[in-house]
């Protein structure tokens, strides 16, 4: 850990910031009275930025390295903050927010990157999930901290931007760090990454899918069911409560269990928190427990698709990976504002929560066919060796996997993912 602390300080600290100025744009263009589907745009356009931040970080990292494009990008993230609150034009809101995804996918480029560098298959799930649990944790404080703050004045993005400025301290200063070299990587294109490992490339593109819709409609369903900002704020930062309390046992769970299999029963358990916010206001104490648990099961399934991915690709594949793996989770991600708008203008403001229910049951059925395609053992070592997470994941992993009722290969596996 000492070799990744100052990452994993610095990844805090811009999601801290991205906490702090998302919550207020989402909130800022409700009190504005913009379109649903404008809204849905702006958010989307974050994730528009990400296609491009991912492709720019890969090649930069090849020709100046990891400290370096991380400066680069966190010194372009505090400007494009600063410019959202300086300016009250919506289409210009669309422009920087786009910026601020590019930032971002560059970020989180870099830090997988470094990490999965550094992770083996037996640890490359707890690994992950302890960067999960940073991101979470710290976009949920970011959220926390708004709650007195006037979504239309420009204190607030200038706190968010003076944090992501200095993001890149504990990165450059830091001792210990063990820092990849810069290298030109080995090219790795959509069409190989599917032939190699199908599953981790189109379940990458559907929880991105999910969480865009889960995310960036989560300030409009809040403020339209008649929250104020500190409750709209406490409200989103349950979701990245519950990604910090669960993500760490959920994927230390997969790296013991079929990765599949957890992710099927992590997208039951979001199905159900959601049906069950159906029941009550969103105003109600346990609504947020509810949010809690969707973030919980739900945020999860990124470090488990990004792990399934990484256990099937030669290292020197990794960092090209990492850079695909985000354009697709940004590919979802981008469209699933418009997919919650939809649900929105179609169902009222209770379709934000059909939105969840259904896009994770896409994630679901997905995965289960897949189990089905391409058989694997439930578990990787005796439960007398295994731990308390994948003990706790053990009866509802075998009642899934009864449920698909896989079959098993006709032949030895090919070197790849896909079924012969």
């Amino acid at each position: 850990m000492l070799a990744t602390w100052g990452l994993m300080a610095a990844v805090g600290m811009v999601l801290l910031s991205g906490g702090v100025f998302s919550t207020l744009l989402g909130v800022r263009a409700e009190l504005e009275g913009l379109p649903t589907v404008l809204s849905g745009a702006i958010s989307g356009a974050y994730y528009a930025g990400f296609l491009v931040g991912s492709r720019f970080a890969l090649r930069a990292l090849g020709k100046v390295g990891h400290i370096r494009v991380f400066a680069a990008l966190t010194a372009m993230l505090s400007a494009a903050v600063l410019g959202i609150g300086l300016l009250g034009v919506p289409v210009m809101w669309l422009v920087l927010r786009a910026v601020t995804g590019l930032c971002f996918a560059g970020v989180y480029v870099v830090a997988e990157s470094w990490l999965n560098g550094l992770a083996s298959n037996e640890f490359r799930g707890r690994l992950l999930a302890t960067y999960s649990v940073i991101v979470a944790a710290a976009f949920g404080a970011g959220q926390l901290v708004v709650f007195d703050f006037d979504a239309r004045a420009l204190s607030g993005y200038a706190i968010a931007a003076v944090i992501a400025s200095l993001a890149v301290v504990p990165v450059a200063m830091s001792e210990q760090a063990t820092v990849p070299e810069a290298q030109e990587h080995v090219r790795l294109s959509m069409r190989e990454l599917a032939r190699i490992v199908p599953t981790g490339m189109a379940t990458n593109l559907l929880v991105g899918l999910a969480h865009g819709a889960m995310m960036g409609m989560a300030a409009v369903y809040a403020t339209r069911e008649g929250l104020s900002v500190g409750r709209t704020g406490l409200l989103l930062a349950a979701l990245q409560l519950g990604g910090m309390v669960m993500t760490f046992p959920v994927s230390a769970a997969s790296d013991e269990i079929d990765r599949r299999v957890v992710g099927v029963v992590a997208c039951l358990g979001a199905m159900v928190a959601g049906g069950l916010l159906l029941l009550g206001p969103a105003s109600s104490p346990m609504a947020v427990v509810l949010m809690i648990l969707v973030g919980g099961f739900s945020y999860p399934l990124y470090s488990i698709a990004a792990a399934y991915t990484n256990d099937w690709l030669d290292p020197e594949q990794l960092s090209a990976a990492a850079s695909q793996l985000v354009t697709l989770y940004g590919i979802g991600a981008m469209i699933g504002p418009f997919v919650g708008a939809g649900f929105i203008e179609v169902l009222g403001t209770q379709g934000y929560l059909w939105s969840i229910i259904v896009l994770h049951g896409f994630i679901a059925v997905f995965l289960a066919y897949r189990i089905r395609a391409w058989h694997a053992p439930l578990t990787k070592r005796p439960w007398s060796e295994a731990s308390v997470p994948a003990r706790a994941f053990f009866v509802p992993a075998n009642i899934v996997s009864m449920g698909i009722h896989r079959r098993r290969p006709r032949s030895t596996p090919p070197p790849t993912e896909a079924p012969p």
